[in-house]
């Protein structure tokens, strides 16, 4: 499919794409730990790899990765259009999810990464559950 916009429109559209805030994903996943009556999350809290929710008393780290931006194959987008570009992007975001991971792993925290397509169905992983309700 021929995108509609020019390549300067195009560029200025996804640099306004910003990570926080995210009502499809963030706020799903906030109604999610209410109806699990999941407490003690904090947003926006400021530690290395800027989780979207830290619980601080668990020492847990979630991030609501969007499916495109983390390369979740769940929809199986590729663009067209300069896919070079957005192939180093995917790559080079996963590269540092990875990184993100191991430092806050190796600072005691437990990391949970759930996709926006998993957030949109109502899940959440059993083992995050289980561990905030200790």
């Amino acid at each position: 499919m021929t995108d509609t916009f020019t390549k300067e429109v195009r560029s200025n559209i996804m640099r306004a794409v910003k990570s926080k805030g995210n009502k499809s994903t963030e706020g799903k996943l906030i109604n999610l730990f209410k109806d699990k009556k999941l407490k003690g999350w904090r947003r926006n809290y400021p530690i290395f790899g800027k989780p979207d929710f830290v619980f601080l008393k668990h020492k847990v780290a979630v991030f609501a990765d969007g499916c495109f931006w983390h390369g979740h194959n769940c929809r199986n987008i590729s663009p067209k259009s300069n896919a070079e570009y957005w192939d180093a992007k995917i790559a080079r975001n996963q590269k540092r999810d990875k990184e993100v991971n191991k430092i806050l792993k190796k600072k005691g925290w437990s990391i949970f990464r759930i996709f926006e397509c998993k957030i949109k169905c109502s899940y959440l992983p059993k083992n995050l559950v289980k561990k905030l309700l200790e």
